[in-house]
């Protein structure tokens, strides 16, 4: 991080989700990809762990990655794969590994296996792979292999998340008619959907998607020099930590054109009090510290991730905030309204639980042992409070390893410029 006269300039690390994306693509296509920027999380070396495993060739120089050889479909051999704690890897490998004509076994750590994926395990299924639970229905581990014959259209729920979604797109331009998608009831988190049809385009395949459907046109994959974004989940902490105790900061290399629907997330701060700019250094936010923050109602549904930094930042407003339509966050690495709400209470929070979502009202703070739950983004939204309330301490913080391994180095030196 350097400091600059547009305020604080921070790099924070490439986008994981569109990294992993990038990754899948270029394994499946015809010619080398150079993936720049990529991300250096646990999540990103889970992928290529498994990737190399299944027999695609990836070599990794600093945050460059180089994709060479076409993934094996036509492979007989039965693989096991370990997706460790990442949702996102271990959903898109499932739907991966239904195109190999082998049978693949995609495992995780515990709290992985607690995580459902019957949604896409029934829309693999009913698209013509042979999908077989370990142990219970919906959940890791599962077998997955190539059936007898594809079907052309498949109707998926996207009501709890769209990496199902994602993970049948990504494998669709090597099906034999491609893919239409028919996605049923709400659909949370578009913004990952339009991103996957983003870094699918950026290798070259034909992809749309309009209201509840998504066509995907059978073709190759195109090998590409592809550079991964400054993640935009990541940025909210920065801003959140200038939207707290004021100052300035800009995001290196971040854009309201980003493919990543957290870029929202400098809107809802702006909407509290804070003032948003872009240059060509980046994305910029800042606060006067005599301007007060104001509480705000919002849907999160679109931009989820951002939950907990948000409710961090609520605390510190003058009036209440109500965050909803994120019900679905229930079963990410933690419970996001359940074991955020525990932990924020035990700090003094006036914060109350809704069906599908939470209120959170001034009150005095204090210092408290908070539990991170395995979930990096409880962690890092945490970390935000130390600097205002003295005696917090943070257990395991460790896990913010998933997708910012130097996170909490970044954040000191944020604090001392």
């Amino acid at each position: 991080m350097t400091t600059r006269g547009s305020g604080n300039l921070v790099s924070v690390p490439g986008s994981k989700s569109i990294a992993n994306r990038a990754l899948i693509c270029a394994a499946l296509a015809r010619s080398e990809s150079v993936i720049s920027n990529c991300a250096p999380g646990d999540d990103t070396e889970a992928m290529i762990d498994a990737l190399q495993i299944l027999g695609v060739g990836i070599e990794r120089n600093a945050d460059k990655v180089r994709v060479s050889g076409t993934l094996n479909l036509e492979a007989t051999h039965e693989l096991q794969l370990n997706a460790k704690l990442a949702g996102t890897t271990s959903r898109f490998l499932t739907a991966l590994c239904s195109l190999r004509a082998g049978t693949t076994t995609i495992d995780g750590d515990a709290t992985l296996r607690m995580r459902p994926m019957l949604d896409l395990h029934n829309a693999l299924g009913d698209l013509g792979a042979r999908v077989s639970p370990v142990n219970n229905d919906g959940y890791l581990p599962v077998r997955v292999c190539r059936g007898d014959q594809w079907q052309a259209k498949v109707a998926v729920s996207a009501t709890m998340s769209s990496q199902f979604t994602s993970g049948l797109m990504m494998i669709a331009p090597r099906l034999p008619s491609g893919l239409e998608i028919v996605l049923s009831q709400e659909v949370v988190s578009r913004g990952y959907i339009e991103m996957t049809v983003g870094v699918m385009r950026a290798f070259g395949v034909n992809t749309d998607f309009s209201g509840n459907q998504i066509w995907v046109s059978p073709g190759e994959y195109q090998g590409t020099n592809f550079t991964v974004e400054p993640d935009a989940s990541s940025a909210s902490y920065p801003l959140a930590a200038v939207a707290i105790s004021g100052g300035s900061v800009t995001i290196e290399g971040l854009s309201r054109s980003s493919l990543q629907g957290d870029v929202e997330f400098v809107d809802l701060l702006a909407r509290m009090g804070c003032d948003v700019s872009e240059s060509h250094e980046g994305l910029q936010l800042s606060r006067q510290k005599e301007r007060p923050l104001r509480g705000i109602e919002v849907d999160m549904s679109q931009i989820s991730d951002c939950v907990p930094t948000l409710a961090v930042v609520a605390m510190f407003a003058e009036t209440p905030t109500q965050i909803s339509g994120v019900g679905f966050i229930r079963t990410k690495e933690s419970d996001r309204i359940g074991d955020l709400i525990s932990e924020l209470r035990k700090l003094g929070a006036n914060i109350s639980e809704t069906h599908d979502g939470m209120v959170i009202a001034p009150a005095s703070l204090h210092g408290a042992s908070l539990e991170t739950h395995h979930d990096h983004r409880l962690a890092m939204a945490f970390a935000l409070i130390q600097r205002e309330v003295d005696g917090v301490v943070i257990n395991n913080p460790e896990v913010v390893s998933k997708s910012w391994p130097n996170y909490f180095d970044t954040l000191r030196s944020f604090y001392k410029s």
